[in-house]
């Protein structure tokens, strides 16, 4: 896959402005777990590789476990979730897919259980701003970068795979 185009360049006034709105967001007192697990849901939703890779290295560095990081895709089934991110997981997915889901009452409700409405209007600014990052980076076509470590890895398992 190639890369499309850098919205970046093309349109440096608008990107800085997604920037600033990102920015803000990070600045407004939204819980630093809750953010993580935000961005990457939304990420896994929409599909962008470049985003997912990017808020995983982003939560570990900030000292998330891997192993509930793994299990993100599939927060339902994993007692990983306690009940604030769970609601913060059910407002991300409805919130990112609006369009099916309407955004129900008792998902509203879910959220008003676990934060403030202060807080749920933070956690929805996030979410618009992820997907905004998630269409730029998948519309562009951003490629995630593969660290020398995991690119030897995958060389060794073709190797291994093609001698079976």
């Amino acid at each position: 896959m190639q890369t499309r185009m850098n919205i970046a360049q093309l349109t440096p006034e608008l990107y800085r402005a997604v920037v600033a709105l990102d920015s803000a967001v990070k600045k407004s007192g939204l819980d630093n777990r809750v953010s993580h697990l935000v961005k990457l849901r939304a990420s896994q939703i929409n599909g962008c590789a470049y985003c997912v890779n990017l808020h995983v290295k982003e939560a570990l560095d900030d000292g998330l476990n891997a192993q509930m990081l793994h299990l993100v895709a599939v927060w339902r089934e994993s007692p990983f979730f306690d009940s604030r991110d769970r609601a913060a997981l059910e407002w991300t997915e409805s919130v990112t897919l609006a369009a099916q889901s309407g955004i129900p009452d008792n998902v509203f409700e879910m959220a008003r259980g676990a934060f403030s409405e202060t807080e749920i209007a933070q956690l929805t600014i996030a979410i618009g701003t992820i997907n905004i990052w998630n269409r730029i980076a998948v519309s562009s076509r951003l490629q995630h970068p593969v660290d020398e470590k995991s690119e030897a890895r995958d060389v060794k398992g073709a190797i291994r795979s093609e001698s079976i």
